[in-house]
C-alpha cells in the first residue's frame, strides 16, 4: 500500500519542474528529462492545471481553480499557491491515503478515505485521462513513457473507486457547446466547452495539414491567423481533429460516465465545426 501513495506522488512531481522530474526518473524508469523537454511540454503546451481543462475559460486561474482551491478548505487544509496544480493534487491524493491508512478510529479512516474518493472523482479523473493523451501525442519519449505509468496508476486508482451518483460538478456546470461567430476560437481552445485539447504543436501541425501558414504565437492568436488565412480549410480541419477526440473519449466511455460525456462533447463539436464547413459562404 505505502509503495501505491508512493507512486503517484512521485508521478505528479514529473510535472512540477526539471529538477524533480530527474529526482524521480530513476525510481520510476523513466530516462531523465532535460529542462528544455519539461518546459516545451508542461509549460508552453500541456499546462498541468485542472483549470486549464475544466475551467469555463480555458486558461489558469480562475472558477476552476477556485473550485481547487474550495476543496483543500473543506478538509481544513490551507490551499498552495497553486491548488489545481497536478503535483499538488497527486500530493494531496497521496497523504489522504496515507493518513486513512495510519488512522487509529475507523470513522476517521472511513471520512479521509471518502474525502480521497471525492478528489479524485472531482479533480483528477475528469481531465487526467484527456490531458495524458495529449502529453503522449507530444511523443517526447521520456514523458510518452511517464504519461503511460501515470494512466495505468489512475486507471487503477479509478477502478477502486466507488460508483459515482451523478457527473463531476465541472462537467456539470460546464458552458454549452461551441457554437459560432466571433468566439469559436475562444470556444475551441477552452476543452470543457469543445471536448478537445489544442496544443501548440498541434495547432502548428494543423496548419500544415491544411495547407496554411503556421504564424506562432498562443493558441487563439495561432488559430485566429488561420481562420483568417481559410475559414473553410480550418473549419474542415478543426472538425477531423474533433473526431479524432472523440474516438479517444469513446475509447474509455464503456463503464465510465466522465468519457462518454467528453466524447458527447467532441462528438457535438464535430457536427457543427463540419457543418460550418460545408455552408455555402
Amino acid at each position: 500500500m505505502t509503495r501505491r501513495w508512493e507512486l503517484l506522488r512521485a508521478l505528479g512531481a514529473v510535472a512540477d519542474s526539471p529538477a524533480a522530474a530527474r529526482a524521480v526518473a530513476g525510481p520510476l524508469g523513466l530516462v531523465p528529462l532535460s529542462d528544455a523537454e519539461h518546459t516545451d511540454v508542461f509549460v508552453l503546451n500541456c499546462p498541468p492545471y485542472a483549470s486549464v481543462y475544466l475551467g469555463p475559460d480555458g486558461a489558469l486561474g480562475g472558477e476552476g481553480a477556485d473550485r481547487a482551491a474550495g476543496f483543500w478548505r473543506a478538509i481544513a487544509v490551507s490551499p498552495p499557491a497553486e491548488p489545481d496544480h497536478l503535483t499538488a493534487l497527486l500530493a494531496l491524493y497521496a497523504s489522504l491515503g496515507e493518513a486513512a491508512a495510519g488512522a487509529r478510529r475507523p470513522a476517521t479512516a472511513q471520512a479521509l478515505t471518502r474525502s480521497r474518493q471525492v478528489l479524485f472523482a472531482e479533480h483528477l479523473w475528469p481531465w487526467l485521462p484527456a490531458y495524458l493523451d495529449a502529453v503522449a501525442e507530444l511523443a517526447v519519449p521520456a514523458l510518452t513513457a511517464w504519461a503511460e505509468l501515470s494512466r495505468r496508476a489512475i486507471a487503477e486508482e479509478f477502478s477502486a473507486q466507488p460508483a459515482w451518483p451523478r457527473l463531476p460538478l465541472a462537467l456539470r456546470a460546464a458552458p454549452g457547446d461551441i457554437g459560432e461567430g466571433r468566439r469559436l476560437v475562444d470556444a475551441l481552445t477552452t476543452p470543457v466547452r469543445s471536448g478537445i485539447i489544442l496544443t501548440r504543436r498541434r495547432l502548428a501541425a494543423g496548419a500544415g495539414e491544411a495547407g496554411l501558414g503556421h504564424r506562432i504565437g498562443e493558441r487563439r492568436y495561432t488559430l485566429r491567423a488561420m481562420f483568417g488565412q481559410d475559414p473553410h480549410a480550418t473549419l474542415a480541419w478543426a472538425a477531423h481533429e474533433a473526431m479524432r477526440w472523440q474516438h479517444r473519449h469513446a475509447s474509455r466511455a464503456a463503464g465510465d460516465t466522465v468519457a462518454g460525456w467528453w466524447a458527447a462533447r467532441a462528438g457535438r463539436t464535430r457536427v457543427l465545426l463540419r457543418d460550418a464547413a460545408i455552408r455555402p459562404g
